[in-house]
């Protein structure tokens, strides 16, 4: 049974109870569908340019090992598989990783999914090409102890990608007010405002842990359209990667 202490109870039985919606494309998870959309692609340029690789083919990511992080029922570790990685996906909600297997094997993806945590992976010195932090650091109890683990599991020439909400007036009022009571995108209490984490503070975590931010972008969403796109400014959704070592 997974008892890291970055768990928090209260965001296990959320998730819990969402578990059975992860792939219903018109329920509660769908703007996490489109998001996905849109950080694959982030992800793939930003993977192909740490290892130097061409992005044209149909796999570009072969060969890669990915954790993907709080991996909920795949969505995003099913979209790296279809890129040619090699991926292995951990999540802390049990249904959650039910849902994922079965999921992965109707589409035929050979996808490790286990029920762990970033800390339990640390005591088994496992390493990976690229760990994905996606939408995670806003609901762990411990986020100092959490990146550190997490950054324990970046292979020596590896990249981190970390997504996030900032912490300021302007999430409040568009991923909280807008976005759960007004237009209710997502279920009320998706998220918590005090648990949002500002870039400069991710930034201090990754520098605590021997990373470096390699690359920084926004994610902005039109309400009329729904449509994400990414941006330069962070000022709610944002992503980041980080590379072992300091950049001049």
């Amino acid at each position: 049974m997974v008892k890291a202490q970055t768990i928090d109870p209260q965001e296990v039985a959320y998730y819990t109870r969402l578990s059975q919606q992860w792939w219903d494309r018109q329920g509660k998870f769908w703007p996490l569908h489109r998001l996905n959309e849109l950080r694959v692609q982030y992800l793939r340029e930003e993977i192909c340019r740490h290892y130097g690789r061409s992005d044209e083919n149909d796999k570009p990511l072969a060969g890669l090992n990915i954790l993907d992080i709080g991996c909920g029922g795949g969505i995003l570790s099913e979209s790296m598989a279809a890129l040619g990685a090699n991926v292995h996906g951990v999540d802390v909600v049990e249904k959650s990783i039910t849902v994922a297997r079965q999921h992965s094997r109707q589409q035929g993806l050979p996808i490790e999914y286990e029920l762990s945590s970033a800390e339990e992976l640390v005591e088994r010195e496992r390493k990976y090409d690229i760990v994905l932090n996606m939408e995670v650091v806003e609901h762990v109890l411990d986020l100092p102890l959490f990146m550190s683990a997490c950054a324990r599991l970046v292979a020596e020439d590896g990249i981190m990608f970390v997504a996030t909400i900032n912490r300021n007036p302007l999430s409040w009022l568009f991923a909280i007010v807008g976005a759960e009571y007004i237009l209710r995108w997502l279920p009320m209490g998706t998220h918590s405002w005090r648990k949002f984490v500002r870039p400069a503070e991710l930034e201090a975590l990754f520098e605590r842990n021997g990373l470096a931010v390699s690359s920084s972008v926004g994610v902005s969403v039109n309400p009329l359209t729904r449509r994400f796109k990414l941006c330069r400014r962070l000022a709610v959704n944002y992503m980041l990667s980080a590379i072992p070592g300091r950049q001049d």
